[in-house]
């Protein structure tokens, strides 16, 4: 069996002109969301065996939130390029390239891809994952490469636990 928790980056900030896209930090409010989230998460699932981020600033601060709440070395998360990318398909294959000594993966990505990914790969549609949603998915393989057909364990958004 494997574990897969995809993260859309938290909420980020479009305030600073003259910086690259891939530089875009955080807002207040994602920071605010990425630390409530992953302490839903924190309380709801083992820690991940790997955590892999986008390059993106704003992922990767997701990543570093997420990895706080869990302890895990911060050392230790994987950084993919190909993540920030926005072609089709490059989400699956950092996915289905993980080792398969890893039972579990929390991946940090962008909207590009993710909605498409979770309703193609799990057993529920979402319409669309939201900035810091947490979508969780079980597969019935020992093997990443192999990936199919899984089971939506769980969907965690901001907005599930903010006052109305």
């Amino acid at each position: 069996m494997k574990t897969l928790y995809i993260v859309r980056h938290a909420k980020s900030s479009w305030e600073y002109e003259g910086i690259k896209d891939i530089d875009r930090p955080l807002k207040k409010r994602g920071i605010k969301d990425a630390y409530l989230i992953s302490k839903v998460l924190e309380k709801k699932i083992k820690c991940p065996s790997v955590f892999v981020s986008s390059c993106a600033n704003r992922a990767l601060h997701t990543a570093l939130i997420f990895s706080y709440a869990f302890n895990f070395p911060l050392a230790n998360i994987k950084i993919s390029k190909s993540l920030y990318s926005f072609s089709d398909g490059y989400l699956i294959k950092t996915i289905k390239a993980l080792d398969d000594g890893f039972e579990s993966a929390i991946i940090f990505s962008h909207d590009h891809g993710i909605s498409d990914f979770v309703n193609a790969y799990g057993d529920h549609t979402i319409d669309h994952v939201p900035t810091c949603g947490v979508v969780g998915i079980k597969f019935k393989t020992d093997h990443w490469k192999n990936i199919k057909n899984g089971k939506t364990l769980f969907t965690d958004f901001p907005k599930h636990y903010k006052k109305k």
